[in-house]
This record gives structure tokens, sequence and C-alpha cells, in this order.
């Protein structure tokens, strides 16, 4: 016990709220304090994706314009996912469909899959000394179609400024299904600046598209707002999986440390444009191409009934 201090709450702790007007009215959401300086917004409508970290007061993630946006906003439609897409610091994107709008197999998937735009079905927390977990339970199914259930555990640290996440995903259905899996992790200002030094350990880097080549030279290469800027997208072929985004000038640091056994892919978005800016660091278990792409190239994830996968990463906050 701590007899310098009245309740736990004083230093560290869960903060859950309720939004009260605009698109986001109704949507529960877990303000973490670690006691550290560290601060996550975590959101249970939206699969317990995280809507925002800040370390000591300064923001390291993206904040869309789109807002908050609570799920029956959602337009499944083509690129709709834009709508509502607050991409924060980190969306999860599939289960059943990761990135390009496509039809597959004759069923028509939007972008990015519907699973961040999912509410938990059951979420809790707890906490101790050393730590806060955070356990939800996220089913992705439809009747005629694929069933997922995404069991997710964070676990915050309060002896470190480090998050880790697991992902247990297991097909419910009673047919062998396609999974892809993208973690959407989403820098943006001030970390995001001009200044910032990226580190992406790729034996190789393949642009997207045409336009992206024209960049490749400069993919880590940070640049200030530009009106009308073109999304530019790489592909990295990691040699171990660690990443790490550090501003010298505001000191601080973000890495994620993964298993390329479980997400063997890695993709760089990098947006510079005005207010959109952001840059996306991204592994996954494929790339954003659309399903369609990932079949055809013999490159896409089966699951079968009952079985299930499992994926870790690591975050780590510092300042240096």
């Amino acid at each position: 016990m701590n007899k310098y201090i009245g309740h736990p709450f004083q230093l560290s702790g869960v903060l859950e709220v309720t939004l009260s007007k605009g698109k986001g009215k109704g949507m529960a959401l877990l303000i973490v304090n670690n006691g550290l300086g560290l601060e996550l917004i975590f959101s249970p409508d939206r699969a317990l994706d995280i809507a925002k970290v800040s370390l000591k007061g300064e923001n390291l993630s993206y904040f869309s314009p789109s807002g908050f946006v609570a799920p029956e906003f959602y337009d499944n439609k083509g690129a709709g996912f834009l709508k509502s897409f607050t991409a924060g610091f980190m969306t999860t994107c599939g289960l059943n469909a990761v990135g390009t709008p496509c039809t597959d197999k004759g069923e028509e998937l939007p972008l990015h899959g519907t699973v961040s735009n999912t509410p938990c079905e059951n979420y809790s927390y707890s906490e101790t000394e050393e730590k806060i977990v955070i356990n939800a339970q996220v089913r992705d199914a439809a009747i005629f179609s694929h069933g997922f259930l995404l069991e997710r555990e964070y676990t915050v640290y309060k002896t470190e400024n480090k998050v880790s996440l697991k992902d247990k995903i297991t097909n419910i259905g009673p047919d062998k299904e396609p999974l892809e899996v993208l973690y959407h992790c989403n820098i943006g200002y001030p970390l995001l600046s001009e200044e910032l030094i990226l580190d992406i350990p790729a034996e190789r880097t393949d642009p997207r598209n045409a336009h992206a080549k024209e960049g490749i030279a400069d993919c880590l290469r940070m640049e200030k707002p530009q009106k009308g800027y073109e999304e530019m997208c790489y592909y990295h072929t990691l040699k171990y999986g660690r990443v790490s985004a550090y501003n010298p000038k505001i000191k601080k640091r973000v890495t994620m440390s993964f298993k390329r056994s479980e997400l063997p892919f890695f993709t760089e978005w990098k947006m510079m444009g005005e207010r959109d800016y952001v840059l996306g660091l991204e592994p996954g278990n494929c790339l954003p191409d659309g399903r369609d792409v990932m079949r055809e190239k013999g490159l896409l994830e089966f699951i079968d009934p009952g079985n299930e996968k499992t994926h870790h990463i690591e975050f780590y906050f510092t300042e240096e």
C-alpha cells in the first residue's frame, strides 16, 4: 500500500467514459494511464482498437478528420470505410479481407474488412501494482459467410512505457476460410514531422505502384505537409520484426516488435498531405492489395474450422 495517496487512480488506472455528442455519441472509451506518463484511449465499440496514444502530454498517433465514429455510421460499401476511419494509433483491418475493395470468389469485400467497426461482445479490465490488463471478445461473423472470434488482450505495464498485444483468432464457422489481418498503426504529429528518423530493417523494398516507385529513394524520409500529396505505399521484406520511429526534436520514439513467423508482411503507408499527415506502419499476414490479388499470387492464408491463429505485438514508447 502506498501511504502517500488516497486512491490508486491518483497515480494510474482506467477511466471509462461515454461520448455524449456527435457521430461518436454513445461510444464507450477506456482512458488508461500507467503512472509513468503514458496515456492510451481504447475503443471497446471499435474492436478495442487504440484511438490515441500520448507520452508525457505529447501526442504520438494520428487522429483523422472523421474523429470518433460509432459503428452504426459504418458504410460497408467500397471505400466507405474511410468515412469512419478514425485511424488512431491502431486500427485492426480484417478479418476476412484487407486492403483494396474487390470481389473474390463471388463475395464483395469492402476496404479493410469490417472488424474495426464491430463492437466488443465482452470486455473487462483489471489492475495490479505492475500492470493493467484489458480483455475483450469480438465476433466477426455472418450467416452464409465467415465466422471468426477475436479474443484480444492488452497488457499496459506500470514499470515501463510498454504495451503488449495478444490476439487469438478462432474460426468458429463450419468451413475453411481465408484469414487476412493487418495492424494499421498510425504515427502523427508532433512525433511525425520532417525530422522523423524511421528505422525499417528491410532487405528488400517494393513500391505498391508506379507513383510510389518515383519516390522509393526517399521512402524512409519524411517531409513537410504538402497540398495535393498522393499517398505512397511500400512493401518491406524485413530482416527481423522490429521497427521504430524517432523524432529528435521532441526526443520521443515508438518501437513495435512482432514475430515475422506470425506477421510476415510489412507495409509502410506514407501520406504527407496537409491535414492528412500520417505515417502508417503496418505488420500483417497479407498485403493491402485486396484478397483476390493475394489469392492469385498464392499468398492467401486460410484457417480450418475450430483452428486458431495467435499474433503478438509489443509497443515501446520511450524518451531519448
